[in-house]
């Protein structure tokens, strides 16, 4: 294999994918691209991206894909800032179909498939990496060691508030413990 064989691609016509066998893709972007996708997904950096599987048929007209993405992203951390980095390793579903069910009635209150969607015209392997990635990294990275610390705020004279002040429930139990008698508090009288 040559240095000069076309890049595989990344985005498949589904009206010209084969009804009968799979189609196998490979997709690993290079490092403008990766920078490209890290500034879509508000990252530091995105150091590795790789993304295999292949488009299957799965019923009359519809496709299942599967693969697995394996990425190396840098997040800042929540507390610090500093640079965290995340390794993802991920198996990726999606089922392609013509017409989607809505649930009715009481299959409402099942969670809904988040893995189906209506068949689109294209299938773009790089935006389905971008979204998977995206649900697999962190909402909060931290570095190792990063806590978040207690900030007090109040006006001079003010007495702050603590955590404890904001739960009104928490002395009940030592107040209801004080208020009523015990079984040895009571004399010993039989009534």
């Amino acid at each position: 294999m040559s240095d000069q064989t076309p890049a595989p691609p990344i985005r498949f016509r589904t009206g010209a994918l084969s009804p009968r066998r799979a189609t196998r893709f490979d997709y690993h972007p290079d490092g403008p691209t990766l920078d490209a996708r890290a500034r879509v997904l508000g990252l530091l950096g995105l150091r590795k991206l790789r993304f295999q599987g292949e488009i299957a048929p799965d019923g009359k007209g519809e496709f299942l894909l599967t693969g697995t993405l394996a990425a190396e992203a840098s997040q800042a951390c929540v507390v610090t800032l500093e640079p965290v980095v995340t390794r993802v390793q991920e198996t990726v579903r999606r089922r392609y179909v013509v017409d989607p069910v809505e649930p009715e009635g009481d299959e409402v209150e099942m969670a809904p498939d988040d893995t189906v969607e209506q068949l689109p015209e294209v299938i773009d392997i790089a935006e389905v990496a971008t979204e998977a990635l995206m649900l697999a990294l962190p909402l909060y990275p931290r570095a190792p060691g990063a806590e978040l610390g207690s900030t007090v705020y109040a006006g001079d004279g003010v007495t702050p508030l603590s955590d404890s002040d904001l739960k009104p429930f928490a002395g009940l139990a030592a107040l209801a413990g004080r208020l009523v008698p015990k079984p040895d508090d009571e004399g010993g009288s039989k009534g």
